[in-house]
C-alpha cells in the first residue's frame, strides 16, 4: 500500500505539474486581450500591405494608363499617320500647318498608282522568296546548332558558344565586304539566293534556341538515353515539342529581318527585275519625291506582309517569350 501510494503520488504530482502552466496561458491570454488595440493596428498594417501589393490604388491605375497611352502614341502614332496620309486624296493639303488626321477625301487611288509606277508585286515576290529561304534556314540550322550546344557533349563546345556570343558584338557592316566577296566567288551575285545566304543562320537565333533547349531538365534526356534513344530521336520527340514557341519567335525575327533588309540587297542585286521591295521602293522615292501620298502607300504595302505573319504566329510568339522548361 505504501509503495502504491508513493507510486501514485508522483503521477498525480506530474499531472498537477502539467496543469501548472495554465496560469501562464491565462496570463498570455490576458496579455493578448490587453494588447488588442495593437492587434487591430497589426491587422490594419497587414491590410495596407495587401492593398499595396495586391490591389492598385486609383492614382496608380490612372498613372499606368497615362503611361500606356503615351507609349502607345509614340509607337503606333507614326504608323497611323502614314496610313492616314496614304488614304488622302490629291485635293487635300498634307503640308498645312494644321493637317487633319482623318482624311476628308479617303481614296485607295494612291495604292493603285504605286502599282502603276513600279512592279510592286514582282518586288513583293522577290522579298517573299528571300524571306522564305531565311526563315527556313534559321529554323533548321539554328535549331540543330542550339540543340548541339545545349544537349550534346563534345569537345570545344564552350569555345564555339563563345564565338557565337562574340559575333553579337561585331556589327554587320564590318563583314559586309567579305560577305560580298564570298557570294561573288560562289557565283551567286545578282541573285536572290545570294541575298538570302548570309541570313540563313543568325547567331542570335542560335543563342535563343540554345537557351530554350537548356531549360529542359537533363533527367528527361538521361531517361531517353536509358531507353535507347539517339540524339535525333531525343531532338524530335522530346526537345522540339518543348520549344515550339521559341521556333515561332525565330521565324518572326527572321522574316522581319529579311523583309526589311535594305543595304545587303542593294549591294548584291543589279538587275531591276530581281530587286526586293525595300530597294524597289526607293525608285518610288526618287521619282515621286514630292508626292508623299504614294510614298506612304508604298510603306503600307511593305508593312502588310509583316502584319499578316505576326497575326498568324502571335500566339506562338507570346508562348515563346514566356517559354521555360517542359510543360506537362
Amino acid at each position: 500500500m505504501t509503495n502504491t501510494t508513493s507510486t501514485t503520488e508522483p503521477v498525480l504530482g506530474g499531472a498537477a505539474g502539467a496543469a501548472a502552466p495554465a496560469p501562464d496561458v491565462t496570463g498570455a491570454t490576458d496579455g493578448s486581450r490587453a494588447s488588442r488595440p495593437n492587434g487591430r493596428n497589426g491587422r490594419n498594417g497587414r491590410t495596407r500591405r495587401r492593398a499595396a501589393w495586391g490591389v492598385m490604388s486609383t492614382r496608380e491605375k490612372v498613372l499606368r494608363y497615362v503611361l500606356l497611352v503615351v507609349v502607345l502614341f509614340i509607337t503606333i502614332g507614326p504608323f497611323l499617320w502614314q496610313l492616314s496620309t496614304s488614304l488622302k486624296g490629291t485635293g487635300e493639303d498634307i503640308y498645312t500647318a494644321n493637317p487633319s488626321f482623318i482624311p476628308t477625301q479617303p481614296t485607295f487611288g494612291n495604292y493603285l498608282r504605286v502599282g502603276e509606277a513600279i512592279p510592286v508585286f514582282g518586288y513583293i515576290g522577290n522579298s517573299l522568296v528571300v524571306a522564305a529561304i531565311d526563315v527556313l534556314g534559321n529554323i533548321v540550322f539554328a535549331t540543330l546548332a542550339g540543340f548541339a550546344l545545349a544537349r550534346l557533349q563534345w569537345r570545344f563546345r564552350k569555345a564555339v558558344l563563345g564565338l557565337f556570343l562574340a559575333t553579337l558584338v561585331l556589327p554587320g557592316e564590318a563583314t559586309i565586304i567579305s560577305q560580298f566577296v564570298t557570294v561573288k566567288d560562289l557565283g551567286l551575285a545578282d541573285s536572290l539566293v545570294g541575298v538570302a545566304l548570309p541570313g540563313m543562320i543568325a547567331a542570335l537565333n542560335v543563342l535563343l534556341m540554345f537557351n530554350a533547349f537548356r531549360q529542359i531538365p537533363e533527367e528527361i534526356d538521361q531517361a531517353a538515353v536509358m531507353d535507347g534513344a539517339n540524339a535525333l530521336q531525343r531532338l524530335r520527340y522530346i526537345s522540339l515539342p518543348a520549344v515550339q514557341g521559341t521556333i515561332a519567335v525565330i521565324a518572326i525575327f527572321s522574316f522581319i529581318g529579311a523583309w526589311d533588309d535594305f543595304l545587303w540587297p542593294l549591294i548584291v542585286l543589279q538587275s531591276p527585275d530581281k530587286l526586293t521591295l525595300t530597294v524597289g521602293l526607293q525608285y518610288l522615292q526618287g521619282t515621286f519625291a514630292t508626292d508623299q501620298r504614294m510614298i506612304a502607300a508604298g510603306t503600307m504595302i511593305a508593312f502588310i506582309p509583316i502584319a499578316v505573319i505576326f497575326a498568324i504566329l502571335q500566339r506562338f510568339f507570346f508562348k515563346g517569350v514566356e517559354e521555360g522548361g517542359v510543360k506537362g
